[in-house]
């Protein structure tokens, strides 16, 4: 591989034989190198390659500034959720995760700790993704020698979260957060209950809230389809998972101007009816 652009003495921009443009990252891998020259594989710790240009673009300008070992953290937590996850994130995280890894690390050596408020709620909505960040919390003590507070696990957490539903702006994930934790308390303070959180139905109404407020955050309109036979039949079967829709509906258009549709309010009758029923049983 022959050097593109140096970022700095750890970091360069390289062609590959087929013409494609990665970065590369590996202790001293630039010193009193430009560009042109040849970079030896075994020299390379870490390779990056990010399919989009504008990505790509303002990965190798955030990376210009960033310790190799707070880079090299990022990218193993990325490749551990991947895994556990078993899926493929989004690669805006490349951007939102390492830079948030850098940045709370400089902010806790500096004495600054930022309280995260829906620490709680991230917890029990997305518990896979706060596992890895407490894993991730003990990768960076290892190899930074930093111990990070367990509300920066909840903050990773979100960032893979944010990653899987492909969206920019962590601002939505904590929109889509906060809209799930007021529905969940709308219901069970309707129903006088509380949830076994590690039961399957309760993990398919929050993954099905999950979409919903994503919809909403987002103003996408619910597509409507023929549905008032069904309809009827749901609202005499499930008279009080209809009315505590009915409650959340007007909940949401008064806070959210959000309508919701005919159809997201059957499945969401549904789904209260299923959880609300397993749980008492």
């Amino acid at each position: 591989m022959r050097i593109f652009k140096i970022l700095n003495n750890n970091v360069a921009v390289v062609m590959d034989e087929n013409g494609q443009e990665k970065i590369v990252m590996g202790r001293g891998i630039c010193y009193k190198k430009k560009p042109g020259d040849a970079i030896l594989e075994e020299e390379i710790d870490k390779t990056f390659f990010l399919s989009a240009a504008d990505i790509s673009n303002k990965f190798q300008e955030l990376i210009q500034d960033i310790p190799i070992e707070h880079m090299a953290v990022g990218e193993e937590i990325i490749a551990e959720a991947e895994r556990r996850l078993d899926k493929k994130l989004n690669d805006t995280v490349y951007i939102s995760l390492i830079d948030h890894v850098h940045t709370s690390i400089v902010r806790f050596l500096e004495g600054v700790t930022v309280k995260n408020v829906l620490l709680w709620d991230i917890r029990r909505f997305y518990k896979e993704e706060f596992k890895i960040g407490l894993w991730a919390l003990e990768l960076i003590q290892e190899k930074c020698k930093v111990m990070l507070p367990e509300d920066e696990a909840g903050f990773i957490a979100l960032h893979l979260a944010n990653a899987q539903m492909d969206q920019e702006s962590m601002h939505n994930m904590y929109e889509i957060t906060r809209i799930i934790q007021e529905v969940v308390n709308l219901v069970k303070y309707y129903f006088k209950i509380d949830f076994h959180e590690d039961d399957v139905y309760y993990f398919r109404f929050i993954t099905h809230l999950k979409f919903f407020a994503q919809r909403l955050v987002e103003q996408k309109v619910y597509t409507e389809d023929d549905i008032e036979d069904l309809w009827a039949v749901i609202r005499g079967k499930y008279p009080k998972s209809f009315d505590c829709v009915e409650r959340i509906t007007k909940f949401i258009e008064s806070k959210y101007k959000y309508h919701l549709s005919k159809e997201e309010q059957l499945y969401l009758t549904i789904h209260i009816e299923r959880v609300v029923s397993k749980n008492r049983n």
